[in-house]
């Protein structure tokens, strides 16, 4: 499946910095460029479409397999496909396959229907600003119909788009919706500079590639490919100096499918047999998530201490005070990618401890690089 997996990402990659390069020619005709202001570190006027990109390099291709898994099924003569990369062969064994991927499919096009509102929900505001609480109440109605969806199309299993759906319909329901929200919001509050969300992003989605494969769990390593194919093409633009900014429409993106792929994601097997079950497995994602999740809390604290909207937008970021302790731009996201390469590095290996003092020392890292953190937060006052 190598070689699937590598014409998987080169086709997300080549749709996403098509569907960039296209974005970024046409945004000023439909009046989506970023204008710099007292809160923007740019200077010039810059797109702020390309999440575009992102998206379709991260649905077209996933559609497409859609279409050939449904083609290929109706080929009864077919069994073998051959794939040729530069000179090698890869045969697939079709039967062994499409039963698998046609199970998928209900779930795949539900959660790409979901992703699609939440990227128009992006668009519109980076049309125009909407008020942060309206914008809020459709994140959380997107994200509750998608987690009752997941009930109607995988109701064998039940539960497609919940988390720990052994504490019940409800607790797991409000688990699950408050996570979407919360860590799509934290890659909007994340893109604060450039290439800083969609890095993070991609480097999250590896960790949990790493999980996945662990886990034998192809159906998600697939998303998470592609998904790493669309932000890798989006980075090209982006990385600093960046040439185009993702919107709203592309970081609402990005927090809302790592959310969903970290739900479908498994930590905790109970199939498995007592000596290899652990209850801190299930702890990976706060791992992986544990740079844009502190952002979020830490920034959304030290407004409501002042007195204003969690929602309303500053520059109290991390990546903010870095620059103001005297890193250049391109260094404080470097350094940014560092951190979440360490935190999040961590996490597949709670899957290959065996008890709970090798567990307390991955959390003890962790921790203690959440603490190099704050004691730089902490460096001069926060007078933005």
């Amino acid at each position: 499946m190598f070689y699937a997996a590598i014409l998987l990402l080169a086709a997300a990659f080549f749709t996403s910095f098509v569907g960039t390069f296209l974005a970024r020619r046409t945004a000023r005709r439909f009046g989506l460029m970023d204008d710099p202001g007292h809160r923007k570190v740019h200077t010039v006027a810059t797109p702020r479409n390309g999440g575009i990109g992102i998206f379709w390099g991260f649905a077209l291709p996933l559609l497409m397999g859609v279409a050939a898994v449904l083609f290929f099924g109706a080929q009864h003569d077919i069994y073998k496909v051959e794939l040729h990369f530069f000179g090698y062969t890869q045969t697939l064994d079709l039967p062994l396959y499409l039963p698998g991927m046609r199970a998928h499919i209900p779930l795949l096009l539900t959660f790409l229907a979901a992703t699609l509102l939440i990227h128009i929900l992006g668009l519109i505001d980076d049309r125009k600003a909407m008020p942060p609480w309206p914008k809020l109440l459709a994140q959380l109605a997107i994200a509750s119909a998608l987690v009752v969806a997941g009930e109607f199309v995988d109701p064998i299993r039940g539960g497609a788009f919940r988390i720990l759906t052994s504490i019940g319909f409800v607790p797991s329901f409000l688990l699950s919706v408050f996570w979407i929200v919360a860590l799509t919001n934290a890659f909007n509050f994340l893109d604060n500079m450039d290439g800083l969300s969609a890095g993070v992003a991609f480097i999250c989605a590896l960790a949990f590639l790493i999980a996945a494969i662990f886990n034998g769990q192809l159906f998600i390593a697939a998303l998470l490919l592609t998904f790493m194919g669309s932000v890798l093409g989006f980075l090209c633009f982006n990385f600093p100096p960046a040439s185009i900014f993702m919107g709203d429409g592309g970081s609402m993106v990005l927090g809302f499918i790592l959310s969903v792929l970290t739900i479908r994601t498994t930590y905790y097997d109970a199939s498995k047999p007592p000596e290899q079950r652990h209850w801190f497995v299930v702890l990976m994602p706060l791992f992986v998530m544990a740079v844009p999740l502190y952002d979020l809390i830490i920034v959304m604290v030290l407004r409501v201490k002042k007195g204003r909207s969690p929602m309303t937008g500053d520059t109290n970021h991390f990546s903010h005070r870095l620059t103001r302790h005297g890193f250049s731009k391109r260094g404080a996201v470097l350094l940014i990618y560092a951190v979440t390469l360490a935190t999040g590095f961590a996490a597949p290996l709670l899957a290959r401890v065996n008890d709970d003092a090798s567990a307390l020392l991955l959390a003890g890292q962790l921790l203690a690089i959440l603490i190099v953190i704050a004691i730089l937060e902490r460096v001069g006052e926060h007078t933005q």
